[in-house]
């Protein structure tokens, strides 16, 4: 009996230790896409390409809330034109959701400056989809909501 209740505390204390594990993963994953996409987004806003092509899977896509589509190529072509530039590319309201190997972050993002000299200023919520690869998190897929409402 003595020998099946030590088995049974064993087994208990490594679920325990599994279950920390798991848990503290979980936040260091949450902490990190957080911060590469909080780098996306400082990127963006500095049209650096550079970081841009670094966090974005080659087959990432974008879908705005008036049904247009980015590939990464047009966003990499976008930063290199410098024809977009932002004095703001804020995000707030971040939540960082991890499933395993995928992670979804939901923010409110204020994008405001100029496009080909036209002016924008729009606040939109996102979602943003990160896959873990053998490469680290990458970027893979985008939506934004229509501009909302101002206050």
């Amino acid at each position: 009996m003595r020998t099946i209740i030590a088995a049974g505390l064993k087994l208990a204390m490594v679920v325990a230790i599994a279950a920390r594990s798991v848990s503290a993963s979980a936040d260091d994953d949450r902490k990190t896409v957080a911060a590469l996409d909080t780098q996306y987004q400082t990127a963006v806003k500095n049209n650096d390409a550079a970081t841009v092509d670094r966090i974005l899977a080659d087959d990432f896509v974008l879908v705005t809330g008036s049904g247009k589509t980015y590939s990464k190529a047009a966003l990499l072509a976008e930063a290199r034109s410098g024809l977009v530039h932002y004095e703001h590319q804020d995000d707030v309201d971040q939540t960082v959701r991890i499933w395993g190997d995928t992670a979804v972050i939901t923010a409110k993002l204020w994008e405001k400056g100029t496009d080909n000299g036209k002016p924008f200023d729009r606040v939109v919520w996102f979602s943003d989809t990160y896959v873990r690869t053998p490469g680290g998190w990458r970027y893979v897929f985008g939506q934004s909501s229509l501009p909302l409402p101002k206050p």
